[in-house]
């Protein structure tokens, strides 16, 4: 294989696929990623067999066609060193030589015909939606997904595909996140969990116009410059419908900019807070072990009939105000000891309050 390309187009390109690597294993052959140089496309692939890229580019010049493989961060280390200008790319028995003028750099390959094999959308369902609107959407949810819970199903967002709407949901246990979308589609009574570093990567993807497709095991995005792939966790996401559907007590318009900033001044002094919402103003108090003290109080023209007292992680309610465009947001709440729900938009979030 000898191929001519653009630094900057394979700088890229790469750093795109580095993400998908095998990481702890170097000997296997997921820690490369696979190069192929064929009918004038440039393609590069890397996997970790739960998540895949395939990423290709026709600006490129291709002298031998042929394949190649390379650990992914070495050859990424190499693109660095080099100047702005034309890299060659070129195997010569089991090393790929990347070379620039004077510059040269030889990486071990291994055996290219052991690279897996990416899922294909051969007998997929097709998912008839926006790829911009579903990355965005998910992107919204996506801080209350949690991390390396022993129940799998919670490490990923659930797409629950109903006759009038897409429900789009996240849970780490402590707060719940639900994102609604009009579903403009065919398909109904369908729902699927798609894993956290998925959802990580395709907010870097969806940019262009992207095919989506699916089944009971993979879920798949095509585009004119990518293919990309993810397993899906198989499980049972939790019920969600009678917890979102509460009926509360009180409800109240919060201004977005002052809830913002009362938590950014008691932020640095702690993790957790108390907020108090009573007529013309809000009081947010520090919860600290360690004594420290901080406390800041905000004007504002809200009238409610009961003073309305809770405490909270300072991160749950920021996760959802960054996620938010309007001025203000609906704030409803039972009691102190029990959920409360914040919403905006097609999103709400349901946060449990911290009880001393």
């Amino acid at each position: 294989m000898k191929v001519i390309v653009k630094k900057g187009v394979l700088e890229s390109i790469v750093s795109y696929t580095n993400p998908y690597l095998e990481k702890k294993d170097l000997s296997s052959i997921t820690s490369h990623i696979l190069i192929s140089a064929m009918d004038g496309v440039l393609s590069i692939k890397a996997t970790d067999h739960e998540i895949g890229l395939s990423y290709k580019n026709r600006n490129v010049t291709v002298i031998d066609e042929g394949y190649a493989t390379a650990n992914g961060s070495k050859l990424m280390n190499a693109i660095k060193g080099l100047e702005d200008d034309e890299i060659t790319l070129e195997t010569a028995g089991n090393s790929l030589f990347v070379k620039q003028k004077r510059s040269k750099y030889k990486l071990p390959m291994y055996n290219y015909t052991d690279f897996p094999e990416f899922p294909t959308i051969e007998n997929k369902n097709r998912f008839e939606i926006n790829s911009i609107i579903l990355g965005r959407s998910l992107k919204k949810i996506f801080p209350s997904i949690d991390t390396n819970n022993p129940k799998y199903e919670l490490n990923g967002a659930l797409i629950d595909i109903k006759e009038k709407q897409i429900n789009l949901v996240s849970t780490d246990t402590k707060r719940l996140s639900l994102y609604t979308i009009p579903n403009q589609t065919s398909t109904a009574n369908e729902k699927i969990i798609i894993p956290k570093k998925a959802i990580n990567e395709i907010q870097k993807l969806f940019s262009d116009k992207v095919e989506i497709f699916y089944d009971a095991n993979v879920f798949l995005a095509v585009s004119e410059s990518f293919e990309f792939f993810s397993k899906l966790i198989n499980g049972k996401f939790p019920m969600y419908d009678k917890l979102v559907d509460t009926v509360y007590s009180q409800s109240v318009m919060l201004p977005r900019d002052k809830m913002v900033e009362g938590i950014k001044a008691i932020n640095s002094m702690c993790d957790s807070m108390k907020i108090t919402i009573k007529n013309n103003s809000i009081l947010f108090e520090s919860i600290s072990e360690d004594n420290s003290e901080a406390k800041t109080e905000i004007e504002t023209s809200i009238q409610i009939e009961n003073q309305i007292e809770f405490s909270i992680r300072n991160k749950f309610l920021m996760d959802f105000l960054s996620n938010i465009e309007e001025n203000s947001f609906k704030f409803d709440f039972n009691n102190e000891k029990t959920a409360f729900c914040v919403s905006s938009g097609d999103l709400k979030t349901i946060i449990m309050p911290i009880i001393a």
